[in-house]
């Protein structure tokens, strides 16, 4: 269900219609539906309501404190990846009890910050991080929780670019090696072992690879459980695919049955870590064609917004919908695209749109990976945020200016 929608052949969100946002904050604008994201949360929350468990919103998804914020209403707990993104949850009203750190280069600096926040979990991915935190626990005469993220070498079959679970990806640690470290971390005065983690990858469309990394975890479990350590949850990551064109997700009942089913006997808390589930179809780029143009026979509609302000097409070949905000008879085949110097530079090619120039149109499924990966390349600004609740609207980022932009830097004295 999303909140995106045609009313009398303009597009709406919730009660707003898009051509009231354009006209308001300009384009290219990010625009979030907050009934959608709640309804995404409560699903997953909703689903694994007979077991214990903590839904741990991915921040990397989308990190605009408005989004963090509404979850954190909800008692979402949060899964960062970095120092920044802990910041961001604590000015959002998350509470740091409910965060787990993800990550396989966490800082000395984001260590000890995260260390004096009093987070849930560290999901620790190496030896070295494990001493690292050990170290300074010592030094704050603190003790660290943690999990050790098990890469399961299962392939979780999407883009290679956002698996995570295989020998080759860089993160997390072998079986063996996790078992090596959980003895070790054992023995360390200022490390509390609480759990394990392990997560896949992402936009994964089939059930049998999650609960194939599941059924080896357990493994794990029931072994390190022989040698005395036992474990307080189990954290399976995200990874939850969406619909961008014509994918069968895995339906969030259909994914709780099959976890429980594996879990069987055990009865450790579970942990989850979803971001694109949570928010991608919650969001739309609204952006308007600022002329057409013809070479040979390819129809081109530039558009306002470019690579910069979503990277996902020209970095993954990415795949979204792109519709006009208001509909018109006799559609033709453009190639939609940015203003941005690449020849990468591209929304979509190839779609039966009727559109002319000044026209809107929305690029769906866009609330995550979105924003937080655009950038100021070619000197442009970073779009503007809204979030919609019903017939409201607000701007919960502005967009940027050059002056934004330029005053971190300076130049050279005479």
């Amino acid at each position: 269900m999303t909140s995106f929608h045609y009313v009398n052949d303009t597009l709406v969100a919730e009660d707003v219609a898009l051509t009231e946002i354009a006209n308001t904050y300009g384009t290219p604008t990010y625009v979030y539906s907050r009934a959608d994201i709640e309804a995404a949360y409560t699903s997953f929350e909703q689903a694994f309501a007979s077991h214990p468990h903590r839904v741990c919103y991915s921040v990397k998804a989308n990190s605009n404190l408005a989004v963090l914020n509404i979850l954190a209403r909800l008692g979402a707990g949060f899964d960062i990846v970095s120092g920044g993104e802990l910041q961001r949850v604590l000015r959002a009203g998350g509470d740091a009890a409910g965060v787990v750190f993800s990550g396989v280069g966490k800082t000395a600096a984001e260590l000890q910050m995260a260390l004096q926040a009093n987070i849930a979990c560290f999901n620790v991915e190496s030896v070295a991080e494990l001493d690292t935190l050990q170290s300074i626990a010592a030094q704050l005469g603190q003790v660290a929780p943690i999990s050790i993220r098990v890469n399961p070498d299962v392939d979780s079959g999407t883009h290679p670019y956002i698996a995570t679970g295989l020998k080759e990806n860089k993160f997390g640690v072998s079986s063996d090696i996790a078992v090596e470290m959980y003895r070790r971390a054992a023995t360390m005065d200022n490390i509390n072992i609480v759990g394990i983690d392990c997560h896949i990858g992402s936009q994964i469309t089939e059930l049998s690879p999650l609960t194939d990394a599941l059924a080896e975890v357990l493994q794990l479990v029931d072994g390190l459980e022989r040698d005395g350590i036992t474990l307080n949850h189990i954290d399976l990551g995200g990874g939850l695919g969406v619909c961008y064109k014509d994918e069968q997700p895995i339906a969030v009942e259909d994914y709780a049955s099959a976890v429980l089913q594996t879990m069987g006997r055990h009865s450790q808390k579970l942990f989850f870590e979803p971001g694109r589930y949570i928010v991608a179809n919650a969001g739309i780029l609204l952006s308007k064609v600022e002329l057409t143009k013809q070479n040979g026979d390819h129809r081109f509609a530039v558009v306002d917004a470019a690579m910069n302000d979503l990277i996902r097409p020209a970095l993954y070949n990415a795949w979204q919908k792109v519709a006009a905000v208001e509909l018109h008879d006799d559609p033709e085949n453009w190639s939609v695209v940015g203003p941005v110097c690449e020849t990468g530079d591209f929304i979509a090619h190839d779609r039966e749109l009727a559109i002319a120039t000044g026209d809107l149109i929305a690029v769906h499924s866009s609330g995550a990976y979105g924003f937080v990966m655009s950038s100021n390349y070619n000197s442009r600004n970073r779009a503007a945020e809204i979030i919609v609740s019903g017939s409201d609207h607000y701007c919960v980022r502005q967009r940027e200016t050059i002056d934004d932009q330029l005053h971190l830097e300076t130049i050279l004295p005479d």
